[in-house]
């Protein structure tokens, strides 16, 4: 048996928080709504650590309220009702003052997708158009419950591949910063010393001493144009040209990496989408605008015109080429058996799966690699400063 936390509503929008024990989430679910409360979150408890009910991020906050509406809807409760329970119990000012103003624009004669529509920066376009699917087919409840299984997913592969960044990036820092130092405050300490009791500095020593005597003399400025060159960069990149250069360029280096992430994504998307109801050509559109390596998505413009020309989508899929062989094949078999949507669901779950072997293989080539790179600076550093004491016993006294 494990411990879950929950938080839960009735139907006349009273909280409650708590823990519960069952054998899995179902069985904690089922033990809630016996008691007449309506699941909306249902965290396992980790031994040694108390309550923890989400992450205070958008991503967690939009991932929150998703969940938490699916299940009023799922409930029997009307899609008012649900919001105003929502909105009462909300913990931040901006989610309440949100989702009341999503309320009064449904009670003002708009529907819920119009109402998430004026809201671009909360709820992108799939998300407004999942939700106007569902309205139009009637099935809101399942339509949502399959948007927050997209957007849980996409999280995890977006947390998978950061926290697989973590380390390097650390260690990145704490070598540079450790060189900086031994540049900046060991060594001027020692040219002072060979100063005085001149003589001939090996070859080595004296370039170091050199480097280190132009980058304390210059260090402000240096420290400045790397700002200023970093702050340049990131301007060039967010235009359209240099993102479109950058991106290729990220694409040639990263081929394998970035070729699964936007496999993985254009798939995961493109069958949710299908699979709750969104037309074909819209759902493509859609598809299109998750893909965040802009070469990628440069490949792919001439797919709506692929299908309205009646080529399908495995062949102007084909004709983009960057797609992998084995993603085309699947795609192929899914199109042609009338299975589309679950066929790109299950590309897009063995190209994350892929994915985070690669990533796991790439970090285990970069981390030795960093280290190996720092080792062999500091260790030049080091042993120009050894060569330099050695030659002082050669002095005349």
């Amino acid at each position: 048996m494990a411990i879950f936390a929950y938080r839960g509503t009735n139907r006349e929008g009273a909280v409650f928080e708590g823990a519960i024990e069952a054998a899995d989430e179902q069985a904690a679910a089922e033990r809630l709504k016996n008691a007449e409360i309506i699941p909306l979150r249902i965290t396992p408890i980790q031994k040694g650590r108390g309550l923890h009910l989400g992450r205070p991020s958008k991503t967690a906050d939009l991932l929150s309220f998703t969940s938490e509406l699916s299940a009023l809807l799922e409930a029997g409760l009307p899609l008012d009702r649900s919001l105003n329970i929502l909105s009462g119990i909300a913990e931040k000012k901006e989610k309440q003052v949100l989702l009341q103003d999503i309320l009064r624009s449904i009670r003002e004669g708009s529907s819920f997708s119009e109402a998430l529509q004026r809201h671009p920066k909360v709820f992108n376009r799939l998300y407004v158009n999942m939700v106007r699917a569902g309205e139009a087919g009637g099935v809101l409840p399942p339509v949502l419950e399959k948007l927050n299984e997209y957007l849980e997913s996409a999280q995890e592969l977006k947390d998978q591949v950061v926290s697989s960044m973590i380390y390097p990036v650390i260690l990145l820092l704490t070598g540079g910063l450790s060189i900086v130092i031994l540049l900046t405050y060991v060594l001027p300490r020692f040219s002072v010393i060979f100063s005085e009791l001149g003589g001939s500095l090996p070859l080595s020593t004296r370039i170091l001493l050199s480097f280190s005597g132009a980058l304390q003399a210059y260090f402000l400025p240096l420290l400045v144009l790397v700002i200023a060159a970093v702050f340049l960069f990131r301007a060039y990149i967010r235009s359209d040209q240099g993102r479109l250069k950058w991106d290729g360029l990220k694409l040639a280096l990263l081929k394998e990496i970035v070729q699964k992430l936007e496999t993985a994504r254009f798939c995961r998307t493109l069958g949710t989408l299908i699979q709750s109801g969104v037309p074909l050509l819209q759902a493509i559109r859609n598809a299109q605008d998750v893909v965040s390596n802009q070469a990628v998505a440069r490949a792919l413009e001439g797919i709506s015109q692929g299908v309205k020309e009646g080529r399908g989508i495995t062949l102007p899929l084909a004709s983009a080429g960057v797609f992998p062989p084995l993603a085309l094949s699947m795609i192929k078999v899914g199109e042609e058996t009338g299975q589309l949507d679950a066929m790109l669901l299950k590309v897009a779950a063995t190209y994350e799966k892929s994915l985070r072997l690669s990533v796991k293989r790439f970090i285990g080539f970069l981390e030795p690699a960093l280290i190996l790179g720092m080792g062999l600076v500091i260790g030049f550093i080091v042993l120009s400063m050894l060569l330099a004491v050695f030659s002082i016993t050669e002095l005349p006294f």
